[in-house]
C-alpha cells in the first residue's frame, strides 16, 4: 500500500506540475485522484498531496522509460518517476545485471509492446453494451470487456483524454485509468525460468523510483 501511495503521489505532483492543481481542468489530475480513491488513499493524503505539487517544496518528477533484455532473452520495459534520473539508471543497471540480464537503449524493446491507456467504470445495469461500445469507437476506443461487474475500456494511448471525456460525458463513474504496454508477442518459458525472471521484477518493484514493469513473459 505504502509503494501504491508513493506511486500516486508522484502521478498527482507530475499533474499538477503539468497542468495546474484544478481537477476539472486537468484531466491527468482527475485520472490520479480516481486512482487514489480506489486504492483506498485517504482524501486528506490526497489533497496535501495536491498542495505540495503546487508550492516551490515540491520536486520536480521526470518520468522516464528504461528498456533491457531480462533472463532467458525475455524484453522488459521500466517505467519510472525520478527525482534523480542519474541514481535510477544505476539502480536499474544493477538490477539487471545481477538477474542475469542487460539494460538496453532506448528503442531497443518497446517496439515489442504496444502502449494502451485503459479505464474501469462502474457498470450501469441498465447499459446498452452495443450501443455503449459503438460510441465508444468514435472516441478512440478500441476494445470493451466486463470484469468483477466494470467495465473495462482499452484504446490508443493518444486516446486517453477523448476517451475520459466521453466516459465522464455519459456520466459514469470511473474507478481508475491508466496506461499499460501490452506485448506483441510472448514467450512461454520453464517454471525455473520463469522464476529468474520474477526475480529481476521483484527488484524493480521494489525500487521506489519504479511505477510499472512489463515483459514479454507469457
Amino acid at each position: 500500500m505504502a509503494k501504491a501511495f508513493t506511486r500516486i503521489g508522484k502521478e498527482i505532483a507530475i499533474a499538477v506540475k503539468t497542468s495546474g492543481p484544478d481537477p476539472d481542468t486537468n484531466p491527468r489530475l482527475r485520472a490520479a485522484i480516481q486512482n487514489a480513491k480506489d486504492a483506498n488513499m485517504p482524501k486528506d493524503n490526497v489533497e496535501r498531496a495536491i498542495k505540495k505539487a503546487s508550492s516551490k517544496d515540491q520536486e520536480d518528477y521526470t518520468e522516464v522509460v528504461y528498456e533491457g533484455y531480462g533472463p532467458h532473452g525475455i524484453a522488459v520495459l521500466v517505467e519510472c518517476a525520478t527525482d534523480n534520473t542519474t541514481r535510477t539508471v544505476a539502480n536499474v543497471r544493477s538490477y539487471f545485471n545481477k538477474c542475469g540480464g542487460s539494460l538496453g537503449t532506448s528503442g531497443s524493446v518497446d517496439y515489442l509492446f504496444d502502449h494502451k491507456c485503459f479505464f474501469r467504470v462502474a457498470k450501469p445495469e441498465d447499459l446498452d453494451l452495443e450501443e455503449f461500445e459503438l460510441e465508444m469507437i468514435d472516441y478512440g476506443g478500441e476494445e470493451l470487456g466486463v470484469e468483477d461487474e466494470k467495465l473495462v475500456i482499452y484504446g490508443d494511448f493518444a486516446s486517453f483524454v477523448n476517451i475520459q471525456k466521453f466516459v465522464e460525458e455519459k456520466g459514469l463513474e470511473v474507478t481508475s485509468s491508466g496506461f499499460e504496454r501490452i506485448p506483441t508477442m510472448t514467450t512461454k518459458l520453464t517454471p525455473g525460468e520463469e522464476e529468474d525472471v520474477d526475480k529481476l521484477i521483484e527488484k524493480l518493484d521494489e525500487d521506489e523510483d519504479v511505477n510499472q514493469v512489463f515483459t514479454t513473459m507469457e
